[in-house]
């Protein structure tokens, strides 16, 4: 989906997996300090959204969720992921029930695949599903933030800020109102300070949800089966996962920034010791400056010095080793 806020001045198209939606719109800095103030919003509208409706919506998502939602209270956020028989991650949903429809938002494009699963597991339970994406844009209301959703709007709040499912064709006038937009450049420079993972970014066809602290947040660990549990239920009891997510402080001297996937080595090893992990995501944050998220090997000492290709990177423990 193209959004229509991209026509806003100073729009900077995003590029790779949120293309769609701006950016930045000329300043980059001063756009995360007005979120980070609880001011402005983020056009996620790219973003995919699903519903599902049907008197068991509910005990049916309980079935395949990692998340408990039997009995999830109207208007309460939650999140929660679909794992592979394996136990991986497949899918994460960011999820709030009105009380007839259970609202989710996903990651672009991730849709289709998402909607053809669960429309294979409706088997004789009442439920619809259905992709509301070229009908529902998604916006993003910074904790804080003081501005009115439309009442037209589904809102799923959070405590980084509210989630609003709103009529695409009200997209505009709500940005007249609302404004000042803000990128999605700043949008991920805070999700990064907040060490929040992001499926494609923190995630690869491996990933456990363990690895990245998903653990309480997005999967609940007394709840009756779903696929996957087997492997969560056996490591959380049994083991200790084989990465863990990292939160870094890069060198700011250096004038690029190491892209996602950046090999990261123990700098006593120099630049051909052993691969120990990688980049998730790197961003410029506006107090902290160069900063990222990875994934390393869980044995790596919590106080060793880390190389991610020729940038130096001192860690902060987000999973516990």
């Amino acid at each position: 989906m193209k959004s229509s806020l991209l026509s806003l001045p100073g729009a900077v198209p995003a590029e790779g997996v949120d293309e769609g939606v701006a950016a930045h719109y000329g300043d980059l800095f001063r756009e995360q300090r007005a979120l980070a103030d609880g001011t402005g919003f983020v056009d996620l509208s790219h973003r995919g959204v699903v519903t599902v409706t049907g008197d068991d919506r509910l005990s049916w998502l309980h079935l395949l969720l990692t998340q408990h939602v039997s009995d999830l209270p109207t208007g309460q956020a939650t999140e929660a992921l679909i794992l592979s028989a394996n136990g991986h991650i497949e899918h994460a949903l960011y999820l709030v029930d009105d009380g007839t429809t259970v609202w989710a938002h996903v990651e672009p494009g991730s849709q289709e695949a998402l909607i053809a699963y669960l429309e294979s597991m409706k088997f004789f339970y009442r439920v619809e599903v259905a992709d509301r994406t070229a009908h529902t844009a998604i916006v993003h209301l910074p904790a804080g933030s003081i501005a009115q959703a439309p009442a037209s709007a589904v809102v799923r709040e959070t405590p980084y800020g509210r989630d609003l499912f709103l009529p695409r064709e009200e997209l505009e006038s709500f940005a007249a109102e609302a404004g000042p937009a803000a990128g999605i450049l700043a949008h991920e420079a805070l999700r990064v300070e907040q060490h929040r993972p992001r499926l494609g970014f923190e995630t690869d066809h491996r990933t456990i949800p363990h690895e990245l602290g998903w653990i309480g947040t997005a999967v609940h660990l007394q709840k009756g089966c779903y696929r996957g549990q087997e492997t969560v239920a056996r490591v959380q009891n049994l083991g200790k996962p084989p990465r863990r997510l990292v939160f870094l402080h890069l060198d700011g001297s250096e004038v690029h920034l190491p892209p996602n996937g950046a090999e990261i080595r123990l700098a006593d090893d120099g630049p051909d010791g052993r691969k120990i992990g990688f980049v998730t995501t790197s961003v410029r944050h506006h107090e902290l400056g160069p900063v990222a998220l990875a994934l390393v090997k869980r044995n790596v000492p919590v106080d060793a010095r880390l190389m991610a290709e020729d940038t130096a990177a001192a860690q902060e423990t987000v999973v516990e080793p």
